[in-house]
């Protein structure tokens, strides 16, 4: 069964994993990826994630297809949540199944990476200097040295490490 959804509401790790499940299958490796209190210094309160619903899903379905090219035998699933989320809700759920561990391992990994390497999802953090962009910067704007939308090397999805 594939599952590359974008979602408006909580996200169910079990929902991946039970797309993956088959007889084959000896192995299941999972991604979770959390708001977390803190980036790069900075604390966050809460991330809101927009995305191009549409084209993300289309994205995330090539980037699996192109894994299973890649690795036979697996079978990949992903959920990925929009809107705000607070610290410690679960912003994206990844599974892939593999007749062996390794090959599972890699599958998850490799669909993550490409994930946010590649597919229309912004995030916008909050914290207590108010909000900013992760991983944008206005190419209107000089490099004057004013960080604050750029504190990190960010790049595409938000790059951050869930």
């Amino acid at each position: 069964m594939s599952l590359f959804e974008i979602r408006e509401r909580e996200l169910s790790v079990a929902e991946v994993i039970a797309a993956v499940t088959r007889p084959e299958a000896g192995g299941i490796s999972v991604f979770v990826g959390t708001v977390r209190s803190d980036n790069a210094g900075h604390a966050v309160t809460l991330l809101e994630y927009q995305a191009y619903a549409s084209m993300a899903t289309k994205e995330m379905a090539r980037i699996g297809a192109e894994i299973t090219a890649e690795i036979p035998g697996v079978e990949l699933a992903v959920l990925h949540r929009v809107g705000a989320l607070e610290v410690g809700e679960v912003a994206v759920a990844c599974a892939a199944s593999a007749p062996h561990r390794g090959e599972a391992f890699e599958a998850c990994r490799l669909l993550i990476d490409r994930i946010k390497a590649r597919v229309p999802i912004w995030k916008r953090e909050h914290g207590p200097s108010g909000p900013y962009w992760v991983g944008w910067e206005d190419a209107r704007c000089a490099h004057d040295g004013d960080s604050r939308d750029t504190h990190d090397s960010h790049h595409g999805h938000g790059g951050q490490e869930q």
